[in-house]
């Protein structure tokens, strides 16, 4: 199987869980509301969302870093950064099992305390995820710039969503982060895959000569 097919995948089934849910949401605000809310508890067609949304984006998320593994040049403390990743996939998954409340309040119901505990695990894991992915052997110093300026980003938009200032915007915050740092794995995948993929070729027509 092409692996690349599963990068296709995971950025459809986002696609179509983020706006496909969305037009089931009346009133819904990409700008000033988080995608956790698509599924808060309550709402029009939350749990239709959480299970036909949520689940397939984390399982494939999770089924990419798996098939991905073999050909990414992670050793070491890199692999570890590698591997901590899973942690989103299982950020969306417990957002389908543990959806926030309405307005994704800092306290409410029990789900909605699991679903705020699991989002601070997930954005630091995920940082440092990040920085050790800066120790990735062989590759250049701009890729070893990129991973911590990448975790930079990540961290300081998570922090300016919590500001209470800024609360219009948070919708907004949370997808420039997901978007910078997704973009980033899923683009640095396509490429270990395509070059693993060349390199097998190469070897296939040294092979027949």
């Amino acid at each position: 199987m092409n692996k690349r097919w599963l990068i296709v995948a995971v950025v459809a089934s986002y696609l179509i869980m983020l706006f496909g849910g969305a037009l089931l949401k009346p009133g819904y605000s990409h700008l000033g509301q988080y995608i956790s809310e698509l599924n808060a508890a309550g709402t029009p067609y939350a749990s239709l969302i959480g299970w036909f949304g949520f689940v397939p984006f984390a399982v494939l998320s999770a089924a990419l870093l798996v098939a991905a593994a073999p050909v990414v040049p992670v050793q070491g403390v890199s692999r570890l950064g590698y591997w901590l990743l899973l942690s989103e996939p299982i950020a969306y998954l417990g957002s389908a099992l543990a959806p926030c409340d309405i307005g994704c309040p800092a306290e409410g119901s029990v789900s909605q305390m699991i679903h705020n505990a699991l989002a601070i695990v997930t954005y630091l894991t995920t940082s440092v995820a990040l920085v050790l992915l800066a120790f990735t052997p062989r590759i250049s110093k701009f890729m070893r710039v990129v991973w911590v300026a990448a975790a930079m980003v990540w961290l300081t938009l998570f922090g300016m969503m919590a500001d209470p200032g800024l609360y219009e915007w948070r919708g907004l915050l949370q997808r420039l982060a997901e978007w910078t740092v997704f973009g980033l794995l899923l683009a640095s995948a396509w490429w270990c895959i395509t070059r693993q993929q060349d390199s097998g070729r190469s070897g296939e027509a040294m092979n027949l000569r």
